[in-house]
C-alpha cells in the first residue's frame, strides 16, 4: 500500500453532510464508495448507474450526478466540480431521487 495522497479533494457541503447521516446504512456505504472513487478517479464516473452531467446550469458550472442504487426508493448523489486545475469537488446532495430538485441544488 502506498502513502500517496489521492489526486482529487472531495468534500461534502453542509447540507450534504447532514443528508448523508440520514441515509440508510447501505446507501451511506455506497456514497462513501462513490466519494472514494471521485478522490482517486476524478469527476467522470461512467460505471455508476445513470451517471451524467446536469444540464440547465449556469455557464461554467459543472454539476454531475449518479444513482446509488437501482431499487426503490432510488437514491442519488450530486457533486460539483469546483476547480479542474486544483482538482476540487464537493458533494452537494445525497438523498432520494424523489426529493432531488436538481435546479435548486447549488
Amino acid at each position: 500500500m502506498t502513502n500517496e495522497a489521492p489526486p482529487w479533494t472531495v468534500t461534502f457541503s453542509g447540507q450534504a453532510d447532514k443528508q448523508k447521516e440520514k441515509l440508510p446504512t447501505n446507501m451511506r456505504e455506497k456514497l462513501f464508495a462513490l466519494a472514494h472513487e471521485l478522490r482517486w478517479e476524478g469527476p467522470e464516473q461512467p460505471e455508476w448507474p445513470h451517471y451524467g452531467k446536469l444540464s440547465g446550469r449556469k455557464k461554467g458550472e459543472d454539476y454531475r450526478h449518479c444513482h446509488l442504487n437501482k431499487g426503490k426508493p432510488r437514491y442519488v448523489a450530486v457533486w460539483k466540480v469546483l476547480d479542474m486545475e486544483l482538482q476540487l469537488m464537493e458533494i452537494r446532495y445525497a438523498g432520494t431521487h424523489e426529493n432531488a430538485d436538481y435546479r435548486r441544488i447549488s
